[in-house]
């Protein structure tokens, strides 16, 4: 019976991943390489491609559920290392590269935040590694899920798949505050919150994922206003503060500019992970069908 599963799940798995292709790029004004990252002979992603990260430096990092974690590619495809053990997770769940071109990432069965250096050298842990906290906990997460960082260095990890807030602390991982904590669908309440940009004026623009919407606070934490688009999945953010924000139920990822959809990029699979490179290039990971596609702008 274990035999038939397994064989039957891998079906599935393949079947989703023939869908993806065969509905991708349902948008002109994008190229979609479903095929972008080149593993080299011998590795498969063995598990989720959950999220991806772009760097400055010209590489993109898929991370995958299943060791080694972190996968790294130029930006034309082509595997450059590999790095992160098996013990490192007991889920891996996102990856951010940050103005410094530290990585963060979240852990959201251990309840943990990392922050590594480019080289995979721990430099912090926010969070206390297997304990969960609650809404009010200052020093605890329950199942964190995603991460910013400021250029100025101020951390904010969207605490989303059991509470409902996003938690706000300085360069040194000290509480500033908690934005949200009330999980609802009243302005300012949160439900499920996945994934969070911060945008040049210091807003802080979360996924609130269950109320397929989302929710914007001021750099004070103050709720400014919502915006109609489904989000569960993650966001980045332009130079010039375009929001792109995907969805994992509708396959797809949305241009926000003003809090406007002014362009739908569809037929993406189940779109997790989410980034851009300088170049205004977007990586997508699909968690379910364990594909990472380039999305370009078409000139």
């Amino acid at each position: 019976m274990k035999t038939s599963m397994l064989a039957i799940g891998g079906v599935l798995v393949l079947a989703f991943a023939a869908v993806a292709q065969e509905s991708a790029n349902t948008n002109d004004n994008y190229s979609v390489d479903m095929e972008w990252a080149q593993l080299p002979e011998g590795m498969t992603w063995d598990a989720s491609t959950t999220d991806v990260a772009a760097d400055r430096e010209g590489n993109v990092i898929v991370l995958v559920r299943t060791a080694p974690h972190y996968r790294v590619f130029t930006r034309d495809g082509e595997f450059v290392r590999a790095w992160g053990d098996g013990d490192l997770f007991g889920q891996a769940h996102s990856v951010l590269v940050d103005h410094e071109g530290n990585i963060w990432s979240t852990d959201s069965f251990d309840h943990v935040v990392h922050k590594f250096t480019a080289d995979g050298e721990l430099l912090m842990t926010l969070g206390q590694r297997g304990e969960a906290g609650d809404n009010d906990s200052t020093d605890m997460f329950n199942r964190p899920n995603h991460v910013a960082v400021t250029p100025d260095g101020d951390i904010y990890v969207t605490d989303g798949y059991a509470n409902s807030r996003v938690v706000h602390f300085n360069p040194e991982g000290e509480l500033v505050r908690i934005i949200g904590g009330v999980e609802g669908s009243e302005p300012g309440q949160l439900d499920l919150p996945h994934g969070l940009a911060i945008d040049s004026a210091g807003n802080i623009i979360v996924s609130d994922s269950d109320n397929q919407r989302v929710s914007v606070f001021d750099k004070d934490g103050a709720f400014v206003e919502t915006w109609d688009v489904p989000s569960r999945g993650t966001m980045v953010i332009a130079d010039d503060d375009t929001v792109y924000v995907s969805d994992v139920n509708a396959g797809a990822v949305s241009v926000i500019k003003d809090g406007e959809v002014v362009e739908t990029i569809g037929g993406l699979g189940r779109p997790h992970g989410l980034t851009i490179d300088s170049d205004g290039a977007l990586y997508a990971s699909d968690s379910t069908n364990r594909v990472v596609m380039k999305i370009a702008p078409v000139d």
